[in-house]
C-alpha cells in the first residue's frame, strides 16, 4: 500500500514540476526580452502605453518573482507575488481591449502546478476533506 501512495506522490510530484515549467520558461524569456528591449518589445509597452525606461525594472520584478517560484522554500511567496504580477498583465490588456487569456493561464498554471509539487498547499486546500 506504502508504495502505491509513494509511486503516486513522485507521479504527482513531477506533474508539477512539468506543469511548473510552462510558466516559468515563459517568465524567464519574457524577463530577458525585457533586459535586451528588442524591437517588438519596445513597440509593445508602446502599445501598450508604457514608456520603454520601465521595461528593465519591469523585467528585474519579474525574474525575481519566477526565481522566487522556483525555489521550493519560497515557492508560496512566489506564487503569490506571480499572481500580482500577471494581474498587472492582465489588466494591462484589458485596459487596451487586447486578448487577456494568457496571462490568466499562466496564472492558473502556476498554482496547479505548485499544488501538485506541494504537500503543504494540498493541506492547506484539500480537494476531498
Amino acid at each position: 500500500m506504502q508504495s502505491v501512495t509513494q509511486t503516486l506522490s513522485k507521479k504527482v510530484l513531477w506533474a508539477g514540476r512539468i506543469m511548473s515549467a510552462l510558466p516559468v520558461l515563459l517568465l524567464l524569456f519574457s524577463s530577458v526580452m525585457k533586459f535586451v528591449k528588442p524591437a517588438s518589445v519596445v513597440e509593445g509597452f508602446v502599445r501598450l502605453g508604457y514608456p520603454e525606461s520601465l521595461a528593465f525594472g519591469i523585467g528585474i520584478v519579474e525574474l525575481a518573482c519566477t526565481v522566487l517560484y522556483v525555489i521550493p522554500q519560497t515557492s508560496v511567496l512566489g506564487a503569490i507575488l506571480l499572481t500580482g504580477y500577471l494581474g498587472g498583465a492582465t489588466a494591462t490588456h484589458v485596459r487596451i481591449g487586447e486578448p487577456f487569456y494568457m496571462p490568466i493561464l499562466l496564472g492558473m498554471l502556476v498554482w496547479a502546478g505548485l499544488f501538485l509539487r506541494d504537500d503543504r498547499l494540498r493541506a492547506l486546500l484539500p480537494l476531498r476533506s
